[in-house]
């Protein structure tokens, strides 16, 4: 009888750890994405233009210092970073779609709360069935692969229904990510929340800027 409470020990231990994982990735994502959202707004009030090429260099550089950070509490500086500059690089584009649109607000505020509506039941399906879907992992990578493709075709090829269909394969992505993401904290693949709260942003942002691209596409209301 007395093998089995280092094994009971051991398992109230593991349970304890996911339960903190879980409890400070939502508490860390809910702050940057107050955070971002903030900064989204700053560059919308004052007008802030797109950083074109610096976007994507500033991207991979805080990504790069997360990943060395992700054990330290500077990792946790280097996530509102992250967040706050992405939010930044947001609010060009919201303002375009205002210009653009007539109905620009109501396409963003419908965009926003449908990511919420996606993430809070992707998410709440994933812990309260505790399915685990990491064999979601190969199919992640290719769709990675294929979308980035997508993306150079469309760059240099720009298509209206090539961007649809992008837009609608990051949307399909982006949950994905989160239903996987959501999986490993659950089942111990994910223990670090600086990592698990970055990814989980990421496909929380694609997934926004995917359905305010399909919402607009069918909208029909430009000014």
């Amino acid at each position: 009888m007395s093998n089995q409470f280092p094994t009971v020990s051991r398992v109230s231990a593991s349970i304890l750890e996911t339960n903190s994982v879980i409890r400070n990735t939502y508490i860390l994502l809910g702050s940057s994405l107050a955070f971002s959202a903030l900064m989204a707004y700053v560059a919308m009030a004052t007008n802030a233009r797109p950083l074109g090429l610096i976007t994507l260099l500033v991207y991979f550089g805080l990504i790069f210092m997360i990943n060395a950070l992700r054990n330290s509490a500077l990792g946790i500086v280097a996530v509102f970073a992250f967040t706050g500059f992405m939010g930044y690089t947001l609010g060009p584009m919201l303002n375009m779609y205002i210009q653009a649109f007539a109905n620009g607000k109501e396409l963003i505020f419908t965009a926003l709360g449908g990511t919420g509506i996606i993430f809070f039941g992707l998410s709440g399906y994933a812990l309260t069935t505790r399915k685990d879907f990491s064999y979601l992992g190969g199919f992640l990578m290719a769709g990675m692969i294929v979308l980035m493709l997508a993306v150079l075709v469309q760059i240099f090829f720009p298509m209206p229904m090539l961007q649809l269909a992008t837009s609608a394969g990051f949307m399909l992505f982006s949950s994905a990510i989160i239903l996987f993401e959501t999986s490993q904290i659950i089942h111990g693949g994910e223990r670090n929340y600086i990592m698990a709260t970055v990814s989980i942003f990421v496909a929380l942002y694609n997934l926004f800027i995917s359905l305010l691209q399909i919402l607009s596409f069918f909208s029909g209301q430009r000014e």
